[in-house]
Formats: structure tokens, C-alpha cells, sequence
């Protein structure tokens, strides 16, 4: 349970005790080493309410992802006094007020499905609750950042989109190609949908690829979509302090389409020997030229305060950092999830 320190200012210790804070993007090793996912106490620690925790990116196949969701439930059943499964926005607010940290899971891209649709409701009975289209490169479903060429959202990847509404998973369109994410945003909003970038940077503050351009941010606030800002150095513009920069990329948000479309997408890597050995190994994925490599900062849970100390100091409404710290994410759950 989060416990302010005497050098917060009041109005920021109570921003954070009082209402659900959201992280949309957490990582541990694809690997069922229990010990590692008591380390995720440094998130309830912070005051954390919910995170969602990744069961695998790039191509790690559908196994390993079953195994990784089995075991992780396996370690939230094990520790009911810290964590809960997070199935519902309910249990979310059960968990607020018994002090737990809820977790959900993603998936980053649909490679590991090999096109079959019907593999979606055994992610929703897993507790998966977002699920992104192409991680880096393309799949059957859509066009990845470093593609060559975007192809685009195929005919198979809007069945995707529609049988993960039908589902209760949000779709996201972090790492996806800017042609294929506009494609999929026209069909949700064709279809009065929602749908969010769980954990993506501002283009327009530093040109990488894994950033998204102001074309894409309308859109997505166009049809009530939430963007996570990341907090890794790579993604922020690789300035030296990286608060003030993650405030600079959630501040450009809320300054051109509303505090009601940003939230918190760390993107924490618990493990991050482990995070650069695949950056290493898997070029294709993770291609030269584009900062993958070691060295990579990133911003801790803990940090929090000191975020939303900026947020106030650049004249943020208590209101406004509620909703970017977990109600906007709230909101969309509250749409999607069944």
C-alpha cells in the first residue's frame, strides 16, 4: 500500500493515494521464475492499482504465451494478500479498496496466432484485455513501424479487430505502421468503437518510428482512445532528465486533443539484461540505427511523484492527472471489457 513520504507536497500524495493508477504496459521474462514476479511489488509499492503485464512481443510463440498467463495466474493465486486477476473493472475497484495490485495481460502483435480468429476468446478466458495488431513487422493481420512498406490493415486483421470488440480486448496499434493504425482507427470509428496506443511517444518531440505522428493522435481521440506514454529514453528523445521529457510528451497530448486521451504505458522492464540480449539477437525485429541497443534508460514506477509534481507545477487540474493517471484507461475498460 502506498505510504507518502514526507517530501511530497500534500496535493500530490493525495493524487496518488486517492484514485486507481493505471500502468498499461509492464514486462517480466518470458519465463515462469516466480521470483521474478515478486518484483512487481515495487508497483503496489509506488501505489499502483492496476498494470497490465506482457505474455509476449515480437514472434514469441503461442505456447509460451499460454504458459507464461498460467503461470503468472498461478503467482497471483499464490499471493491473494498483494495481487488479484483483474477479469473486470470491478475487480480493479476491489482491489483499489483492499490495497492489491490488479493485473491483466496483453499481447504485443497477432504473429503468435498464425491468422486463426478464433484463438481470440482463449486470450479474453486467459485474462488478456488489449492485444496489439503487428509488433515492428508485419503479420497476417497488418503493416509493423519498420516494415519497408505498410501493407496496410488486411481483410483478416478487421476480422481481428471485431472479434476482439466482441471479446471485451481493446485493440492497440503501439509498434503497428502508421498506415495500418489509421486503416484500423477508420474501421472503429466506422463501427462506433474505442481502441488505444497502450505505449507510444509523440513524433513530433523525436522522430523514431515507434512514435506516433499528430494525424494518429486526432484519430485515436477521435474515437475516445487513450495513448500511454512510454518512459524509455530511446522513445523520449534521449535527454538526460527523463522526467521532465516524459512530462513534455503527455503534456504535447493533452495540448492538442484533450488530458482525457493520455495515460501512463511505462513499458518497465524488470529484467533489462534480459530486454538487451533480445534486442541483440533478433535484428530483424528490433533493427539497427533506430537506438536498440544497450544503454537504454528507463523510468521506474517510483518515479510517479515526481511526474505528477511537473503535471501540477505546469498548471494541471487535479481532475485532469486523475484521469491521466488511471481514469482514462478506466474509461475504456469500462467501454470494452465484458
Amino acid at each position: 500500500m502506498f505510504t507518502p513520504k514526507s517530501s511530497l507536497s500534500p496535493q500530490t500524495a493525495n493524487l496518488i493515494r486517492e484514485p486507481i493508477l493505471w500502468d498499461n504496459h509492464v514486462c517480466l521474462p518470458h519465463r515462469p521464475e516466480a521470483d521474478w514476479f515478486e518484483r512487481l511489488e515495487a508497483h503496489r509499492s509506488a501505489g499502483f492499482t492496476m498494470i497490465s503485464l506482457n505474455l509476449g512481443d515480437a514472434q514469441v510463440p503461442f505456447e509460451t504465451q499460454i504458459r507464461m498467463a498460467a503461470h503468472f495466474r498461478a503467482c497471483i493465486a499464490a499471493r491473494p494478500d498483494a495481487f488479484s486477476l483483474a477479469l473486470s473493472v470491478a475487480d480493479i475497484r476491489r482491489a483499489k479498496a483492499e490495497g492489491k495490485l490488479a493485473i491483466a495481460f496483453d499481447v504485443e502483435g497477432a504473429w503468435a496466432m498464425d491468422g486463426q480468429i478464433d484463438l481470440v476468446p482463449i486470450y479474453a478466458l486467459l485474462g488478456v484485455r488489449w492485444l496489439l495488431i503487428a509488433y515492428n513487422r508485419s503479420n497476417a493481420m497488418g503493416g509493423g513501424v519498420h516494415d519497408d512498406a505498410d501493407p496496410g490493415l488486411s481483410p483478416l486483421g478487421a476480422r481481428l479487430l471485431d472479434a476482439l470488440d466482441a471479446n471485451g480486448i481493446v485493440t492497440c496499434c503501439s509498434h503497428t505502421g502508421y498506415r495500418t493504425a489509421r486503416m484500423a482507427i477508420d474501421h472503429q470509428a466506422e463501427r462506433q468503437r474505442t481502441m488505444i496506443f497502450s505505449h507510444s511517444n509523440v513524433k513530433a518531440l523525436d522522430d523514431h518510428p515507434r512514435n506516433i505522428p499528430d494525424t494518429l493522435i486526432d484519430a485515436v481521440a477521435a474515437v475516445d482512445g487513450v495513448i500511454g506514454i512510454n518512459g524509455i529514453s530511446v522513445f523520449l528523445g534521449e535527454k538526460q532528465d527523463l522526467i521532465s521529457r516524459y512530462v513534455d510528451h503527455v503534456a504535447y497530448i493533452a495540448d492538442r486533443v484533450g488530458p482525457a486521451h493520455v495515460g501512463i504505458g511505462l513499458d518497465y522492464v524488470y529484467d533489462q539484461d534480459d530486454m538487451e540480449a533480445q534486442l541483440l539477437a533478433a535484428r530483424d525485429t528490433w533493427p539497427e540505427g533506430f537506438g536498440y541497443q544497450p544503454g537504454n534508460r528507463y523510468l521506474a514506477p517510483g518515479d510517479l511523484p515526481h511526474i505528477v509534481d511537473q503535471l501540477l507545477m505546469r498548471g494541471w487540474s487535479d481532475a485532469d492527472v486523475r484521469g491521466f493517471l488511471g481514469g482514462n484507461f478506466l474509461r475504456v475498460a469500462e467501454r470494452v471489457w465484458k
